[in-house]
């Protein structure tokens, strides 16, 4: 899923000063936005000619502390690298307001969410380690141009990138999905495709005032896109149809405290199943019919974040709280509705003025036509014993919540320890619920 999203109004704003403080900054020194430091200079060098390069670091370890569906109290570590260019075409070659980002990014591990917490015969929803999925291997995630007209009113994207980078966009410091990057992509996965996964779409973006605007999409939707040997396919092979999401997005300021509230809808017209119905509006399970073919589906979603307090006059530290909140087609959606909020402070002690204390709540639902959908394949099996392996387990209702501490060792460093409880894994009431240690380690270098 999406590991490095969309610029955030709440760290935007550090990125000239932060560039400002790098130069020529050492290797290994704390206040340096990367590990290996400036280069003697060449780094800062390059950035002012257009020229910036970037490698990113995401490790995450998750352990079974109690319950899931195995007990068995072991660990499981995934982590990604993201191999970034971004030039800016306007200093380079005299494009006026023109940019290019190409991005590669490499995953590989596995996640303690499918070997031990969920029910293998259904899988689940959520993940422990958000890092983990759509294929461990090698993927070009981003390769796209973009142009602004009309002095900036207008921003056109084109190229290959993924929905949540521009749409229905939240950042990724907690470490369980439900809590991270684009959820509609969480819940939609078979029709929008989330970082790292990338596909041939066009993003325009209109802004009303200095802080609303507004921006459709149209994205290919092409499910071989997600196979692991075609992490670098550009052909259109394969395409079903495509995506179109639409959005507005206002960034307001209340008492000089930045928010980002969002809301937007989504429409599919690739055919997709119904997850009940035949042809015939009966039981699909039951008759033993095809399932019928629907032409599209569709959903909304809404988001919030807005920062409360602030610590005297420096707005970098203080309390902010966010929401999100989704709902899909019920004839065609495993998921129909999920809910989430949390809150976040940053800078908690005078002594870690750069660390920050997240904690989070979400319900995924289950379309209830998907549960009676498993109950009537239950019946045509002629199975009814929760532990006979032909038993398709009925899911309802999944719960998670975590809390982090995020230890701000560097500024190209940080470790978020954190603790999450899941109740009824995968929806399932019949599996024990189950409490995950996690670590987080994000690093640039």
């Amino acid at each position: 899923m999406p590991r490095f999203p969309a610029l955030r109004p709440f760290t935007a704003p550090l990125l000239c000063a932060f560039t400002a403080a790098a130069h020529g900054a050492a290797p290994f020194e704390s206040d340096s936005p990367w590990m290996l430091g400036d280069w003697n200079g060449s780094r800062s060098e390059l950035a002012e000619r257009g020229y910036t390069f970037n490698l990113d670091y995401t490790g995450e370890m998750g352990s079974n502390l109690h319950g899931g569906h195995d007990h068995d109290r072991t660990a499981r570590y995934s982590d990604q690298f993201a191999f970034g260019s971004h030039l800016d075409l306007e200093k380079i070659l005299g494009w006026d307001a023109s940019e290019f980002q190409l991005t590669v990014t490499e995953r590989h591990g596995n996640n303690i969410s499918n070997d031990h917490i969920n029910d293998p015969r259904v899988g689940g929803f959520t993940s422990a380690q958000e890092v983990w999925g759509r294929g461990q291997t090698w993927r070009l995630t981003q390769m796209w141009l973009k142009q602004r007209y009309f002095d900036g009113a207008l921003d056109l994207k084109v190229g290959r990138f993924g929905e949540g980078e521009d749409f229905n966009s939240f950042p990724c410091d907690f470490q369980n999905l439900a809590f991270c990057g684009s959820q509609v992509g969480n819940w939609v996965g078979d029709s929008w495709y989330n970082w790292p996964v990338s596909q041939w779409a066009a993003r325009l973006r209109y802004n009303l005032s200095p802080e609303l605007y507004a921006q459709v999409g149209a994205f290919e939707q092409n499910p071989s896109n997600l196979e692991r040997h075609n992490g670098f396919k550009l052909s259109g092979s394969g395409t079903q149809g495509a995506m179109f999401p639409l959005e507005l997005v206002w960034s307001p300021e209340i008492r000089g405290l930045k928010g980002e509230y969002r809301a937007g809808y989504y429409y599919s017209n690739a055919n997709t199943k119904d997850v009940y119905r035949d042809d015939n509006d009966q039981s699909a399970a039951l008759s033993g019919q095809n399932y019928r073919s629907r032409s599209g589906k569709h959903g909304f979603w809404l988001g919030a974040q807005q920062q409360v307090t602030s610590l005297a006059s420096d707005h970098s530290r203080g309390l902010s709280v966010f929401a999100n909140a989704t709902l899909h087609d019920k004839k065609t959606n495993v998921i129909d509705n999920y809910v989430q909020a949390g809150v976040v402070y940053r800078g908690p002690f005078d002594a870690r003025a750069k660390d920050d204390i997240g904690f989070a709540l979400a319900r995924v639902h289950v379309n209830p036509a998907y549960r009676k959908n498993a109950e009537a394949h239950n019946r045509a099996a002629g199975v009814s014993d929760f532990d006979d392996p032909a038993y398709l387990p009925v899911q309802d209702t999944e719960y998670s919540a975590e809390l982090y501490y995020g230890i701000h060792l560097a500024d190209w460093l940080t470790l978020r320890p954190n603790l999450q409880y899941i109740r009824h894994p995968g929806g399932v009431g019949r599996v024990d619920d189950a409490l995950v240690g996690g670590l987080k380690i994000q690093s640039h270098f």
